[in-house]
């Protein structure tokens, strides 16, 4: 079984993934344009749109599962962390 301290070591270490990646994301999206009104002279801004989106479709279900997983694992030490001291009383 997996003691408390490696609990939280793995619930940092996935913690600090997604931090990186939602400062990755909001990197990218700060680039973002709401609105392109664009002739064909411009094409290559909208080039680079689609790409940007492209990555940020990319990111996304990477943030939604270390996002999951942080808080499940966070979910389970707070668990575990009231069942131990539960047991020490008794």
């Amino acid at each position: 079984m997996f003691s408390m301290f490696s609990l939280m070591v793995v619930w940092g270490v996935l913690t600090t993934i997604l931090i990186i990646l939602l400062i990755y994301r909001s990197t990218l999206t700060m680039r973002e344009d709401d609105q392109l009104f664009l002739d064909e002279a411009e094409s290559q801004m909208e080039q680079e749109q689609v790409e940007l989106m492209r990555r940020v479709r990319k990111v996304n279900p990477l943030v939604r599962v270390f996002g999951g997983l942080s808080g499940l694992l966070i979910i389970v030490i707070a668990g575990l962390w009231i069942y131990q001291g539960l047991s020490a009383v008794q």
